[in-house]
């Protein structure tokens, strides 16, 4: 469910500071009244949050981090992977 934030329209409330956000289904009806003041609001436009995209895990990060790495046989067989060492300069990826 995303978040929304609002603000009342006219004036300012000491119960919601004439701001506030909710979590609400993106199917639910338009907030149109402040669920504490009872005061009219709209709905704010404002930034969102996205993950971040970041690269690639290699076999040996994945090690590290304490994952067991599967190596494909064959169709639907897998063995453990076990890394061997690189050489130095080499950039390590499986």
């Amino acid at each position: 469910m995303p978040f929304y934030e609002y603000e009342v329209c006219e004036g300012d409330c000491a119960v919601c500071g004439g701001e506030f956000t909710l979590r609400r289904p993106i199917s639910a009806e338009p907030l149109k009244n402040c669920p504490a003041c009872k005061k009219e609001v709209r709905k704010k436009y404002s930034a969102f949050n996205t993950p971040k995209i970041t690269k690639q895990v290699s076999v040996s990060d994945a090690t590290k981090a304490g994952f067991t790495v599967l190596k494909r046989e064959a169709k639907g067989e897998y063995s453990v992977h076990k890394p061997t060492r690189n050489a130095p300069g080499s950039s390590g990826k499986s």
